[in-house]
Protein backbone atom coordinates (compact mmCIF):
# COMPACT_ATOMS: atom_id res chain seq x y z
CA UNK A 1 0.00 0.00 0.00
CA UNK A 2 2.91 2.09 0.93
CA UNK A 3 4.73 2.34 -2.78
CA UNK A 4 1.05 3.30 -4.34
CA UNK A 5 0.31 6.09 -2.05
CA UNK A 6 3.74 7.47 -3.06
CA UNK A 7 3.11 6.95 -6.91
CA UNK A 8 -0.75 8.77 -6.31
CA UNK A 9 1.15 11.68 -4.05
CA UNK A 10 3.71 12.03 -7.30
CA UNK A 11 0.74 11.60 -10.12
CA UNK A 12 -1.06 14.97 -7.90
CA UNK A 13 2.40 16.96 -7.81
CA UNK A 14 3.09 16.49 -11.72
CA UNK A 15 -1.12 17.21 -12.38
CA UNK A 16 -0.31 20.65 -9.98
CA UNK A 17 2.07 21.65 -11.75
CA UNK A 18 1.20 20.78 -15.20
CA UNK A 19 -1.73 23.17 -14.15
CA UNK A 20 0.18 25.95 -12.73
CA UNK A 21 2.02 26.40 -15.99
CA UNK A 22 -1.10 26.50 -18.22
CA UNK A 23 -2.05 29.15 -16.36
CA UNK A 24 0.80 31.25 -16.65
CA UNK A 25 1.10 30.62 -20.07
CA UNK A 26 -2.65 31.41 -20.56
CA UNK A 27 -1.91 34.60 -18.05
CA UNK A 28 1.36 36.25 -20.42
CA UNK A 29 -0.56 35.21 -23.80
CA UNK A 30 -3.68 37.20 -22.09
CA UNK A 31 -1.21 39.96 -20.88
CA UNK A 32 0.53 40.19 -24.35
CA UNK A 33 -3.24 40.29 -26.15
CA UNK A 34 -4.31 43.31 -23.97
CA UNK A 35 -1.12 45.14 -24.38
CA UNK A 36 -1.25 47.84 -27.05
CA UNK A 37 1.14 48.10 -30.12
CA UNK A 38 2.63 50.26 -32.62
CA UNK A 39 3.68 48.55 -35.44
CA UNK A 40 6.99 49.89 -38.04
CA UNK A 41 8.81 48.89 -40.65
CA UNK A 42 12.14 48.68 -40.75
CA UNK A 43 14.11 48.90 -44.43
CA UNK A 44 17.52 46.95 -44.87
CA UNK A 45 19.92 47.65 -48.29
CA UNK A 46 21.96 45.01 -46.86
CA UNK A 47 21.58 41.35 -45.37
CA UNK A 48 20.09 40.59 -42.46
CA UNK A 49 21.60 37.07 -41.35
CA UNK A 50 20.54 36.11 -37.94
CA UNK A 51 17.40 37.86 -38.27
CA UNK A 52 14.14 35.98 -37.58
CA UNK A 53 10.50 36.41 -36.91
CA UNK A 54 10.19 36.15 -32.61
CA UNK A 55 13.61 37.90 -32.41
CA UNK A 56 12.98 40.88 -29.65
CA UNK A 57 13.27 44.60 -30.37
CA UNK A 58 15.60 46.57 -28.54
CA UNK A 59 15.46 50.61 -27.09
CA UNK A 60 18.78 51.33 -25.89
CA UNK A 61 19.32 47.75 -25.01
CA UNK A 62 15.89 47.39 -23.10
CA UNK A 63 13.43 44.86 -25.02
CA UNK A 64 10.57 46.78 -26.34
CA UNK A 65 8.95 44.43 -28.98
CA UNK A 66 9.41 41.81 -30.94
CA UNK A 67 10.05 41.14 -34.86
CA UNK A 68 6.24 40.39 -36.53
CA UNK A 69 7.62 39.30 -40.08
CA UNK A 70 10.14 39.50 -42.82
CA UNK A 71 10.12 39.87 -46.82
CA UNK A 72 11.77 41.19 -49.50
CA UNK A 73 11.24 44.59 -51.49
CA UNK A 74 9.37 43.30 -54.73
CA UNK A 75 10.85 46.09 -56.60
CA UNK A 76 14.56 45.42 -55.06
CA UNK A 77 15.16 41.89 -53.81
CA UNK A 78 18.47 43.40 -52.24
CA UNK A 79 16.37 45.46 -49.59
CA UNK A 80 14.48 43.72 -46.22
CA UNK A 81 12.01 45.19 -44.87
CA UNK A 82 11.01 44.14 -41.65
CA UNK A 83 7.59 44.69 -39.72
CA UNK A 84 8.14 44.74 -35.81
CA UNK A 85 5.47 45.60 -33.09
CA UNK A 86 7.10 47.77 -30.16
CA UNK A 87 4.90 48.93 -27.20
CA UNK A 88 2.67 51.80 -27.54
CA UNK A 89 4.00 53.93 -24.87
CA UNK A 90 7.17 53.78 -26.58
CA UNK A 91 7.38 56.94 -28.21
CA UNK A 92 9.35 56.47 -31.77
CA UNK A 93 10.15 59.41 -33.13
CA UNK A 94 11.15 60.81 -36.56
CA UNK A 95 14.96 60.97 -35.76
CA UNK A 96 15.92 57.81 -34.21
CA UNK A 97 17.67 54.89 -35.67
CA UNK A 98 17.54 51.67 -35.85
CA UNK A 99 19.99 49.10 -37.03
CA UNK A 100 21.03 45.30 -35.93
CA UNK A 101 23.25 44.08 -32.51
CA UNK A 102 24.19 40.60 -32.24
CA UNK A 103 21.57 39.16 -29.42
CA UNK A 104 24.48 35.86 -28.34
CA UNK A 105 26.99 33.97 -29.57
CA UNK A 106 25.09 31.46 -32.39
CA UNK A 107 24.68 34.51 -34.20
CA UNK A 108 21.27 35.48 -33.73
CA UNK A 109 20.24 39.31 -34.40
CA UNK A 110 18.18 42.09 -32.99
CA UNK A 111 16.78 45.43 -33.74
CA UNK A 112 18.24 47.95 -31.99
CA UNK A 113 16.48 51.55 -31.60
CA UNK A 114 18.70 54.56 -30.74
CA UNK A 115 18.65 58.38 -30.64
CA UNK A 116 15.59 60.35 -30.72
CA UNK A 117 15.36 63.87 -29.38
CA UNK A 118 12.11 65.58 -27.51
CA UNK A 119 11.86 68.17 -29.91
CA UNK A 120 11.22 65.46 -32.88
CA UNK A 121 7.80 64.52 -33.82
CA UNK A 122 6.41 60.98 -32.79
CA UNK A 123 5.81 58.22 -34.99
CA UNK A 124 2.56 56.68 -35.27
CA UNK A 125 2.37 53.41 -37.11
CA UNK A 126 -0.55 51.11 -37.19
CA UNK A 127 -0.97 47.48 -38.62
CA UNK A 128 -2.40 48.81 -41.73
CA UNK A 129 -0.01 51.51 -42.44
CA UNK A 130 3.27 50.89 -40.31
CA UNK A 131 6.27 53.88 -41.42
CA UNK A 132 9.49 53.08 -43.15
CA UNK A 133 12.24 53.51 -40.92
CA UNK A 134 15.59 53.37 -42.94
CA UNK A 135 18.16 51.19 -40.87
CA UNK A 136 21.58 52.35 -40.34
CA UNK A 137 24.66 50.07 -41.57
CA UNK A 138 26.46 49.67 -38.60
CA UNK A 139 30.30 48.76 -37.81
CA UNK A 140 29.09 45.03 -37.27
CA UNK A 141 26.85 44.79 -40.45
CA UNK A 142 30.12 46.55 -42.12
CA UNK A 143 32.59 43.68 -40.84
CA UNK A 144 30.08 40.72 -41.96
CA UNK A 145 29.54 42.20 -45.17
CA UNK A 146 33.23 42.67 -45.40
CA UNK A 147 33.74 39.48 -44.27
CA UNK A 148 34.52 37.22 -46.81
CA UNK A 149 36.85 39.82 -48.31
CA UNK A 150 38.48 39.82 -44.59
CA UNK A 151 38.86 35.77 -45.47
CA UNK A 152 40.07 36.01 -48.99
CA UNK A 153 43.18 38.92 -47.75
CA UNK A 154 43.69 36.25 -44.58
CA UNK A 155 44.36 33.43 -46.96
CA UNK A 156 46.79 35.48 -49.17
CA UNK A 157 48.79 36.43 -46.13
CA UNK A 158 48.83 32.96 -44.74
CA UNK A 159 49.84 31.37 -48.80
CA UNK A 160 52.68 34.35 -48.38
CA UNK A 161 53.88 34.16 -45.01
CA UNK A 162 54.47 30.13 -46.11
CA UNK A 163 56.69 31.24 -49.75
CA UNK A 164 58.30 33.59 -47.67
CA UNK A 165 59.29 30.66 -44.93
CA UNK A 166 60.41 28.21 -47.95
CA UNK A 167 63.26 26.46 -47.27
CA UNK A 168 65.54 28.20 -49.80
CA UNK A 169 64.24 31.69 -47.90
CA UNK A 170 65.16 29.96 -44.31
CA UNK A 171 68.22 28.50 -45.70
CA UNK A 172 69.33 32.46 -47.09
CA UNK A 173 68.22 33.62 -43.49
CA UNK A 174 70.33 30.52 -41.53
CA UNK A 175 73.10 32.22 -43.69
CA UNK A 176 72.58 35.56 -43.60
CA UNK A 177 72.43 34.99 -39.56
CA UNK A 178 75.92 32.94 -40.03
CA UNK A 179 77.66 35.71 -41.64
CA UNK A 180 76.55 38.57 -39.04
CA UNK A 181 77.65 36.43 -36.25
CA UNK A 182 81.09 36.03 -38.19
CA UNK A 183 81.51 39.86 -38.31
CA UNK A 184 80.47 40.13 -34.74
CA UNK A 185 82.56 38.38 -33.48
CA UNK A 186 85.47 39.61 -35.88
CA UNK A 187 84.39 43.21 -34.67
CA UNK A 188 84.85 42.01 -31.14
CA UNK A 189 88.37 40.65 -31.95
CA UNK A 190 89.59 43.78 -33.26
CA UNK A 191 87.64 45.91 -30.09
CA UNK A 192 91.32 46.71 -28.54
CA UNK A 193 92.27 48.06 -32.30
CA UNK A 194 88.77 50.42 -32.35
CA UNK A 195 89.18 51.44 -28.86
CA UNK A 196 92.99 52.70 -29.94
CA UNK A 197 91.40 54.32 -32.88
CA UNK A 198 88.78 56.10 -31.25
CA UNK A 199 91.18 57.49 -28.52
CA UNK A 200 93.23 58.84 -31.52
CA UNK A 201 90.08 60.26 -32.80
CA UNK A 202 89.22 61.58 -29.83
CA UNK A 203 93.07 63.20 -29.10
CA UNK A 204 92.76 64.53 -33.04
CA UNK A 205 89.35 66.18 -32.33
CA UNK A 206 90.61 68.01 -29.30
CA UNK A 207 94.11 68.96 -31.60
CA UNK A 208 91.37 70.06 -34.14
CA UNK A 209 89.76 71.90 -31.25
CA UNK A 210 92.87 73.90 -30.15
CA UNK A 211 93.92 74.24 -33.47
CA UNK A 212 90.54 76.32 -33.81
CA UNK A 213 91.47 78.11 -30.66
CA UNK A 214 94.71 79.37 -32.22
CA UNK A 215 93.30 80.27 -35.38
CA UNK A 216 90.70 82.13 -33.71
CA UNK A 217 93.46 84.08 -31.87
CA UNK A 218 95.32 84.80 -35.10
CA UNK A 219 92.27 86.27 -36.32
CA UNK A 220 91.62 88.34 -33.95
CA UNK A 221 95.39 89.30 -33.91
CA UNK A 222 95.15 90.69 -37.85
CA UNK A 223 91.83 91.80 -37.20
CA UNK A 224 93.50 94.18 -34.42
CA UNK A 225 95.94 94.84 -36.67
CA UNK A 226 94.18 95.92 -39.91
CA UNK A 227 92.42 97.99 -37.93
CA UNK A 228 95.16 99.38 -36.06
CA UNK A 229 98.06 99.86 -37.63
CA UNK A 230 96.66 99.02 -41.11
CA UNK A 231 95.27 102.68 -40.96
CA UNK A 232 98.35 104.14 -40.24
CA UNK A 233 100.45 101.82 -43.23
CA UNK A 234 97.57 102.66 -45.38
CA UNK A 235 97.85 106.53 -44.49
CA UNK A 236 101.69 106.09 -45.08
CA UNK A 237 101.17 104.38 -48.60
CA UNK A 238 98.91 107.33 -49.69
CA UNK A 239 101.45 109.72 -48.34
CA UNK A 240 103.87 107.63 -50.73
CA UNK A 241 101.57 107.57 -53.68
CA UNK A 242 101.04 111.73 -53.15
CA UNK A 243 104.80 111.80 -53.50
CA UNK A 244 105.92 109.70 -56.29
CA UNK A 245 103.21 111.24 -58.39
CA UNK A 246 104.19 115.28 -57.12
CA UNK A 247 107.82 113.32 -58.43
CA UNK A 248 106.73 112.13 -61.77
CA UNK A 249 105.02 115.29 -62.41
CA UNK A 250 108.27 117.11 -61.91
CA UNK A 251 110.08 114.52 -64.32
CA UNK A 252 107.45 114.76 -66.91
CA UNK A 253 107.80 119.14 -67.13
CA UNK A 254 112.26 118.41 -66.67
CA UNK A 255 111.41 116.15 -69.92
CA UNK A 256 109.87 118.47 -71.85
CA UNK A 257 111.44 121.26 -70.98
CA UNK A 258 115.27 119.86 -71.90
CA UNK A 259 113.82 118.05 -74.95
CA UNK A 260 116.69 119.23 -77.19
CA UNK A 261 119.62 119.24 -75.00
CA UNK A 262 118.63 115.26 -74.24
CA UNK A 263 118.47 114.92 -78.32
CA UNK A 264 121.98 115.93 -78.13
CA UNK A 265 123.11 114.27 -75.27
CA UNK A 266 121.87 110.78 -76.70
CA UNK A 267 123.76 111.64 -80.20
CA UNK A 268 126.52 112.19 -78.30
CA UNK A 269 126.37 108.66 -76.56
CA UNK A 270 126.18 106.98 -80.42
CA UNK A 271 129.20 108.78 -81.04
CA UNK A 272 130.96 106.95 -78.10
CA UNK A 273 129.68 103.69 -79.09
CA UNK A 274 132.75 102.69 -81.11
CA UNK A 275 135.51 103.86 -78.87
CA UNK A 276 133.79 101.60 -76.36
CA UNK A 277 134.00 98.74 -78.44
CA UNK A 278 137.57 99.35 -79.25
CA UNK A 279 138.49 99.61 -75.54
CA UNK A 280 136.29 96.08 -74.88
CA UNK A 281 138.76 94.53 -77.69
CA UNK A 282 141.79 96.20 -75.76
CA UNK A 283 141.06 95.67 -72.56
CA UNK A 284 140.43 91.62 -73.73
CA UNK A 285 143.24 91.40 -75.81
CA UNK A 286 145.24 92.56 -72.07
CA UNK A 287 143.17 90.08 -70.28
CA UNK A 288 144.61 87.17 -72.34
CA UNK A 289 148.06 88.20 -72.19
CA UNK A 290 148.06 88.72 -68.78
CA UNK A 291 146.47 84.98 -68.39
CA UNK A 292 149.64 83.42 -71.27
CA UNK A 293 152.07 85.31 -69.15
CA UNK A 294 150.99 84.04 -65.89
CA UNK A 295 151.26 80.29 -67.79
CA UNK A 296 154.51 80.86 -69.69
CA UNK A 297 156.33 84.35 -68.85
CA UNK A 298 159.37 82.88 -71.21
CA UNK A 299 157.73 82.25 -74.01
CA UNK A 300 155.00 85.26 -73.78
CA UNK A 301 157.79 87.93 -73.02
CA UNK A 302 161.08 86.53 -75.49
CA UNK A 303 158.91 84.85 -77.98
CA UNK A 304 160.93 81.32 -77.48
CA UNK A 305 159.90 78.13 -77.44
CA UNK A 306 159.88 76.52 -74.10
CA UNK A 307 162.41 73.39 -73.51
CA UNK A 308 160.33 70.42 -73.11
CA UNK A 309 161.42 67.53 -70.48
CA UNK A 310 161.99 64.03 -72.75
CA UNK A 311 160.84 61.18 -70.94
CA UNK A 312 164.18 58.48 -70.36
Amino acid sequence: MEPKAHHIIIGLFTLLAFAAALLFALWLAKSSADRNWSFYQIGFNHPVSGLSKGNPVLYSGVQVGDVVDLHLDPRDPSHVRVLIRVDQDIPIRENTRAGLVLANITGSMSIQFTGGTLDSPILEGSMEDPPLIMARRSAFDNLMANGQDLLQQADALLTNANRMFSQQNTDNLSSILTTTREAVEALMAQRAEFSQLLTRLDTAGQRAAEASVKVAQVSDTVNTLLTNDGQAALASLEQTLTTIQATAARIDRLTRENEGAMDSGLQGMGELAPALRELRSTLRNLNQFTRRLGEDPTRTIWGGETIKELSQ
